[in-house]
């Protein structure tokens, strides 16, 4: 079985903020693989088949800063093992709309990352992390709580659409087939003469 995780705050005023991305994308594979989601202790899960794998989607109920509770409850009620784990969350470091997979790794600062990596033990899981880029004025804890502006409700479409594409990858074909495929940058075209 596969544990995927996106990561956000819970209830309706942050439904729509950047942070709240990941849940976006569970939200997507849910609708995907017709996934009924339901309410437990501390997170909203669904069991499913997701590319002829069974997967559990899930959704923390704890706040981002203490993600990694609710994803360490989960695991030990379904026994998954930490590589068939992948969390997806919102990346500052990287221009909105950009996925890329990240196999192990530190937190880059994420306190959802870095609360999973402290309750279960390890970096080794697999991210699908999608750019939210960074405002130069707006501070970082306003930043990531704010909606998307208008002029990126696109790439966000299309983002959550690849990110739901790169985790359907990574269970069916691995990771870094996945990487291959996702974590490519484009090249710029060649100069005509």
């Amino acid at each position: 079985m596969w544990l995927v995780v996106g990561l956000g705050n819970p209830g309706q005023k942050y439904s729509k903020h950047r942070h709240n991305i990941g849940f976006m994308v569970i939200d997507a594979l849910s609708e995907q693989g017709s996934i009924q989601m339901s309410e437990k202790d501390s997170y909203i899960i669904g069991k499913g088949v997701l590319d002829d794998a069974h997967v559990a989607l899930l959704k923390p109920l704890t706040y981002m800063n203490r993600s990694g509770f609710a994803i360490s409850r989960a695991i030990k009620k379904l026994n998954v093992a930490i590589e068939n784990i992948i969390v997806v969350h919102d990346d500052l470091d990287l221009n909105t709309g950009v996925v890329k997979i990240r196999k192990t790794g530190s937190s880059g600062g994420h306190r959802g990352i870095e609360s999973a990596i402290i309750e279960l033990g390890s970096m080794d899981f697999i991210r699908v992390k999608i750019g939210i880029g960074r405002d130069a004025i707006v501070p970082v804890e306003n930043y990531v709580l704010s909606g998307f502006r208008p002029d990126e409700k696109e790439l966000v479409k299309d983002a959550i659409i690849k990110a739901s594409d790169a985790v359907k990858m990574i269970i069916s074909s691995g990771p870094e087939k996945a990487m291959n495929k996702f974590n490519r940058t484009p090249r710029p075209p060649a100069a005509q003469i």
